[in-house]
């Protein structure tokens, strides 16, 4: 353990230097690391591809179901996918330095109000080899260094990953240690990182709940939490059938291992009798094992399983699906309210007062209308990738791409003024 703290301390303290290299550099010099970042990382494909071969056939061992190995496994063509994703947070706009705001006061003073890099940001998150290279990119563009720690099940991907990253900054001329991954997945690692403020200056876990709650418990810092997504879609009786189908197996089916994923089905009772035989037999088509509610079963047969109160909370992560028949749109948004995660939340609907009321009730990070769950997404926000979804709402809320990776500070020009 004492070994573990000493690597942990040595991590922060370089961490600090490169965040302080890193907020002189200008947009160009930062661009072109992120370039040079992509292509060390489609270099570095075979050893990636190994690594995380590795992983894979690891993956039984650390008891992962089928969605957690799809979001785990890499191929060249995921490979090139985030290597394009680093190119592109590269052609954003840099926020740092930015005007938020500027005015003048009476007695001559200007005030500006400026993005500034956070400084040292520490992310934990579990099992997806991705998060390495878009948190990477995010925080360097930002001008943020990073500290990464990954877990067990990743542990070689996101080794090789962040190696490839590094060597393509070092190509640049920057600090190694602008992205650095803690070489232990012991969870003492979390305690340790979490009680760092020294030299991270807010952490960001990503992952399951006992993480979340590990992170919260013991940090000293500032902590974003990307937390679980119990995400809903609720088709109002005044929605296209045809609409809400492809919504409904949109959001369960494109990939049901992510957070943005729907798991739970809310259906108005005017349209269930209509739509739950044909929603039901697109999603069994498709795999998806159907949990439903008294009311539901009582449309679709016994061949439903009956939802206990534990499947509203569930975030199944997979393809399973709870079902309920809701009497109103407050009793959906009800539910929402009792059973969410304040993640993301959708409704299908033609009438614009009812879907304006949906939207403006739920207390969702991120809420949609007559669209999919699963564009809760910073890349598909236009962030280039994102940090996390965090469902907090200080300081950051929902995907979080680079300006949330920023904080600010005042700078004030004067001419010799003085305070009477």
């Amino acid at each position: 353990m004492e070994d573990y703290a000493r690597q942990i301390e040595d991590i922060g303290r370089r961490a600090r230097a490169a965040a302080r290299q890193l907020a002189l550099c200008s947009k160009e010099r930062k661009d072109s690391a992120l370039m040079a970042m992509a292509d060390a990382m489609e270099a570095a494909e075979a050893k990636i591809l190994a690594a995380n071969a590795r992983d894979v056939a690891a993956a039984p061992g650390f008891g992962l179901n089928a969605a957690a190995v799809d979001r785990l496994r890499l191929t060249s063509d995921r490979i090139r996918a985030v290597a394009d994703g680093v190119r592109e947070v590269a052609g954003l706009p840099d926020p740092a330095g930015g005007v938020i705001r500027e005015w003048t006061r009476p007695n001559g003073i200007k005030i500006l109000k400026v993005r500034v890099p956070i400084g040292v940001v520490g992310i934990i998150f579990e099992s997806r080899p991705n998060v390495t290279a878009d948190a990477a990119a995010l925080c360097l563009k930002s001008g943020n260094a990073c500290i990464l720690r990954g877990g067990k099940e990743s542990f070689h991907s996101n080794t090789a990953i962040a190696a490839a990253l590094a060597t393509g900054a070092v190509n640049a001329g920057l600090s190694a240690d602008v992205i650095q991954l803690v070489p232990f997945t012991d969870r003492e690692g979390v305690r340790l990182m979490a009680r760092m403020d020294r030299y991270i200056d807010v952490i960001v876990p990503r992952g399951g709940r006992a993480l979340i709650e590990a992170v919260v418990e013991h940090a000293r810092m500032p902590v974003i939490k990307h937390y679980h997504g119990v995400c809903h879609v609720f088709v109002d009786s005044s929605a296209d059938l045809s609409m809400a189908e492809k919504i409904v197996i949109n959001a369960k089916c494109q990939r049901p291992g992510v957070c943005n994923a729907m798991e739970t089905l809310l259906v108005h009772r005017d349209i269930a009798e209509k739509f739950l035989p044909t929603i039901a037999a697109s999603l069994s088509a498709r795999g998806v094992e159907l949990r439903g509610d008294e009311r539901t079963r009582e449309v679709l047969g016994s061949g439903v399983k009956a939802a206990v109160e534990e499947d509203w909370t569930e975030e199944y992560l997979d393809l399973i699906l709870s079902i309920r028949v809701v009497d109103s749109l407050e009793e959906a948004v009800d539910h929402i309210e009792k059973y969410g995660s304040h993640h993301t939340d959708a409704i299908v609907a033609s009438d614009e007062a009812a879907a304006r009321k949906f939207l403006s009730a739920v207390d969702s990070a991120t809420v949609l209308w007559n669209a999919s769950t699963r564009f809760s997404d910073g890349g598909e926000f236009g962030f280039g990738a994102e940090i996390g979804i965090s469902t907090d709402k200080l300081h950051a809320r929902g995907p979080m791409g680079l300006e949330e990776l920023t904080t600010y500070k005042y700078i004030v020009e004067g001419a010799g003024q003085v305070r009477g």
